[in-house]
């Protein structure tokens, strides 16, 4: 994903400066040229100088926005607004309905950037071994993050095991769903998805056919 989109009204949205501007529009142009380039020639052939001459940057400001080329085509940038909405649900709320609400955010942000690039992604989970482990390795960075807000949320410390399991079951599980709707030919709507894979943390597996 490109940079976050935040769910506020422009009027209300801090106003970024020359410099956060400039690192958005080179990390865009980072991904816009890998992508190209995977298309192209698929993943194993496109390297990171190949992506720095598409981008126009040196490969020394490639790694400097990600750390690998794995993390180029991941993306965490909406980490931050998935708790930021979390935090703001009401407090009232069961925390299943926040957690769809703050992923289906995630979800659909993903897909509105570019359909194509999103479908791109799900498959490299699928099918680049390096690319699979990345972002299982990134689903503990983000599952940190959520713990924090979850346990903010209920009054429970974050580092308990209950709300380890809570906030890595719901991490694992929109990992899965992505991975299963490329696995799937990319059948059906994600959201769709989604909303099933959330009704079995909240209420278990189907019963058994007999």
């Amino acid at each position: 994903m490109t940079a976050a989109r935040s769910p506020l009204p422009p009027a209300d949205r801090p106003q970024l400066g020359l410099r956060e501007r400039k690192k958005i529009k080179t990390r865009e142009a980072i991904r816009t040229a890998t992508y190209a380039l995977i298309k192209e020639q698929g993943y194993d052939a496109t390297t990171v100088e190949q992506i720095a001459e598409r981008a126009e940057v040196s490969p020394s400001t490639v790694f400097r926005y990600f750390p690998t080329k794995e993390d180029i085509v991941l993306t965490d940038e909406y980490d931050p607004l998935m708790l930021e909405e979390l935090r703001a649900r009401p407090a009232d709320e069961s925390w299943m309905d926040s957690m769809r609400h703050v992923m289906r955010i995630a979800i659909q942000g993903n897909l509105a950037e570019d359909p194509d690039v999103a479908r791109m992604r799900a498959h490299l989970g699928v099918q680049v071994p390096a690319v699979r482990a990345r972002m299982l390795e990134s689903m503990s960075e983000t599952g940190r993050m959520l713990r924090q807000a979850l346990g903010e949320r209920s009054g429970l410390d974050p580092d308990s095991l209950e709300v380890r399991v809570c906030a890595m079951s719901l991490i694992g599980g929109l990992v899965e769903v992505s991975l299963y709707w490329a696995e799937n030919d990319f059948e059906g709507e994600l959201s769709d998805h989604l909303d099933h894979a959330l009704d079995v943390l909240e209420h278990g597996l189907p019963p058994k056919k007999p």
